[in-house]
């Protein structure tokens, strides 16, 4: 049987009953593009004793031929061959990510996975990391947002989407699961904060 190693102390800034909840959890994170996903998890995972970040975008970038990207023409994966394809891989992409938190949460660590995961896609992505405890973040800051942190970023995500596009696909046709934080006008380390201290907002229950 794997030995678990001990944990180190629960950092004095991180609620006792906090780091003690999410021990061996996976917490997940979504949000819509430039909603600050990735600086949230990992601020989240350096604020907590053991903790793995996992980004799944990463096994999205691990295609190196015959990838299929989720294009606006792509959302209904009935309407042709490629955007079926499309749909696939992003299962695909979700699957491979929640193995890897599940991997890091078995062995005792804090999986934090972040991903954008819109729509229908939640209820399926949240079901993944099955037999470990489950915590959802949603990150909705407001559209202007997102618009001028995007404008601020050396790399440019949106691609043919646009802002308002993945705004609507976030408030009006993803369900309303776990905690959802607009950060609008937060800094990293708040909305840390928040998470901590309404953990129990965003538990899964199985």
């Amino acid at each position: 049987m794997e030995t678990v190693p001990p944990q180190r102390p629960v950092p004095s800034d991180v609620p006792a009953d906090a780091g003690s909840a999410l021990s061996g959890a996976v917490v997940l994170i979504t949000g819509v593009m430039a909603a600050g996903k990735s600086t949230v998890a990992q601020a989240l995972a350096e604020r907590l004793p053991r903790a793995a970040h996992v980004r799944g975008d990463v096994f999205r970038r691990m295609i190196v031929s015959g990838r299929r990207e989720m294009l606006p023409e792509h959302a209904d994966p009935g309407a042709s061959a490629e955007a079926a394809e499309a749909h696939a891989q992003l299962r695909l992409r979700y699957r491979l990510a929640a193995a890897a938190a599940e991997g890091y949460a078995a062995a005792g660590f804090t999986a934090v996975l972040q991903d954008i995961v819109l729509g229908e896609e939640l209820a399926y992505w949240v079901d993944l990391p099955r037999g470990r405890p489950r915590y959802l973040v949603v990150l909705a800051p407001r559209p202007e947002t997102v618009a001028e942190r995007e404008a601020g970023r050396a790399k440019t995500g949106y691609g043919p989407w646009t802002v308002e596009e993945l705004d609507r696909s976030l408030r009006t046709g993803t369900p309303r699961l776990g905690l959802w934080l607009d950060t609008s006008g937060q800094t990293p380390e708040q909305t840390v904060d928040a998470i901590l201290d309404r953990l129990p907002q965003a538990r899964i229950d199985d």
